[in-house]
């Protein structure tokens, strides 16, 4: 899979990958905190958390980290 995110200074952007229970619209929770996996590669990512998951309840949110500048 070719993915297409934007990249920050010849590499890609950071993101956070959230798995989303879709019957709530929330992030799935683990002993409380919410299961977010940060990746150069959020649809890899994304497709691991899915992996095994019905399609109908879950879904992953992915969201670019903003850069950090020196």
């Amino acid at each position: 899979m070719t993915s297409t995110h934007p990249l920050t200074q010849g590499r890609p952007v950071l993101c956070a990958v959230t798995l989303i229970d879709r019957r709530t619209g929330r992030p799935h929770r683990l002993n409380g905190a919410a299961l977010v996996a940060l990746s150069r590669d959020p649809h890899g990512a994304a497709a691991e958390l899915l992996a095994g998951r019905d399609a109908r309840l879950w879904d992953a949110r992915i969201q670019p980290l903003p850069a950090r500048t020196l």
